[in-house]
């Protein structure tokens, strides 16, 4: 395979650039894309965006990733929940979206990383406030009263698929880096005890963690039994797995060809309409179809985090595999917002966050460790 992982990094921050504006960053540069500021894809995009180190677009994107945060605080409620999305600069009427959890997750996390990135103290002790909030609100997510936040229906980046509720590994893998990030390591640790070895609220399975799981009602459970993909691997990066079940999980994706033909297809198997997981309001949505969107679509963002969790396992030659795949993908859709893996045809383009997450893998490959 030839190697143009050099050039699509070049592209990558061509693309950023094209997201970035003085309001923070838009989830999409497109003609047609989303002109707006979104918590999740503004933080994750500027994971990457805050590694590159040329002068004049290390200043620009440094700017967008403080405006992604002003923008996002100035639209925080009075609850403290973090906006899902702050769309006041386009030509739709303004007005600021929440009902998702992970939305407030990121921003605590992005807030660390932009002190850490630029050394910024006093813009991050300006945020404290800000963030004690988001902490408190998501503390008021805990309804089990055990130390895990429980989530709604659709309301983590997948949107309106698939329908998981209770505990979700996305949510619990991201609240457990929150946590350590705020030196609260006790509280991580139960979480980390509960989601890996608790039989009533635990989500360990044997070869993965389960995309979700609520009550049990006798010989009936309230659970998902796919594989999600980008929770799976923020439990590996974030230290949530240990190394065992961390194998384990790498070998299913391997095993299962979750990542071909690139990183990485976002649930597995798709969700059709004879499985128990079914519903029907999934035919109002791309995600209607398997294999399109986040229905087994592949998703470059998440495949970063793959190469990512590859890299914390010290595999670097299946790491700078399959960044060669991801580049390939990147530049013939143009960073895409997703692929189909049966056909490879792409859908969206200009994705920052599919730019960032790039970005992100390329430095932490150079680097032979994760930069998160």
């Amino acid at each position: 395979m030839k190697d143009n992982t050099k050039l699509a990094y070049q592209k990558a921050v061509s693309c950023l650039k094209a997201c970035s504006t003085p309001n923070g960053m838009f989830a999409s540069g497109a003609k047609d894309g989303y002109d707006a500021i979104w918590s999740r894809d503004s933080m994750i995009s500027s994971l990457g965006a805050s590694l590159i180190k040329t002068k004049k677009e290390k200043q620009t994107l440094k700017n967008t990733f403080k405006e992604s945060i002003k923008t996002l605080k100035y639209g925080q409620s009075k609850n403290g929940q973090i906006p899902n999305c702050v769309d006041k600069f386009s030509k739709r009427d303004p007005h600021v979206d929440f009902k998702t959890i992970d939305s407030s997750l990121w921003y605590i996390i992005g807030n660390y990383i932009y002190k850490e990135r630029y050394n910024a103290n006093l813009f991050f002790l300006s945020k404290k406030c800000s963030i004690k909030k988001t902490l408190k609100w998501l503390r008021c997510q805990d309804t089990g009263e055990n130390g895990l936040p429980t989530q709604l229906p659709t309301s983590d980046w997948q949107d309106a698929f698939p329908h998981r509720y209770g505990y979700t590994i996305n949510t619990q893998a991201l609240y457990y880096k929150v946590l350590n990030l705020l030196g609260k390591t006790k509280e991580a640790e139960k979480l980390k005890k509960i989601i890996n070895e608790d039989k009533e609220d635990g989500l360990w399975e044997g070869d993965f963690y389960l995309p979700y799981r609520w009550k049990n009602h006798g010989v009936y459970r309230e659970v998902g039994d796919w594989f999600d993909s980008l929770g799976n691997l923020l439990a590996i990066i974030f230290d949530l797995a240990d190394k065992k079940r961390a194998e384990k999980i790498l070998s299913y994706i391997e095993k299962n060809k979750i990542n071909q033909p690139y990183p990485v297809r976002v649930i597995y198997p798709p969700i059709t309409e004879d499985s128990p997981h079914w519903q029907s309001y999934f035919l109002d949505c791309d995600a209607g179809t398997p294999h399109h969107y986040s229905n087994g679509g592949i998703w470059g963002y998440v495949g970063g985090f793959y190469i990512l969790a590859l890299i914390k396992m010290n595999k670097m030659k299946r790491a700078e595999e399959e960044l060669k795949k991801l580049a390939e993908r990147n530049l013939n859709g143009d960073f895409p917002e997703w692929t189909n893996p049966l056909t490879k045809e792409h859908h969206g383009n200009v994705q920052a966050w599919e730019a960032g997450m790039y970005i992100l893998a390329y430095e932490s490959l150079k680097a032979k460790k994760v930069l998160i």
